[in-house]
């Protein structure tokens, strides 16, 4: 997901993609374990997008203080 489609989200939004971002690290770590991953740049895009997510999550929290 990109960062603009990201920064249209609420918080609550963010938070909803954190979470389904880190359940598809989560999949793509075990996949990886049992020798069933076949894409290997794709734990380094889930990685990066779940920093993108809570680097928005920060900046709305600072907004709103």
């Amino acid at each position: 997901m990109k960062t603009k489609e990201l920064r249209e989200l609420s918080l609550e939004g963010l938070q909803a993609k954190l979470e389904e971002a880190r359940r598809k690290q989560f999949d793509l770590r075990f996949q990886k374990a049992t020798g069933q991953t076949q894409d290997k740049g794709q734990s380094r895009d889930v990685k990066k997008t779940i920093a993108r997510i809570m680097t928005l999550m920060t900046e709305k929290q600072a907004q709103k203080a």
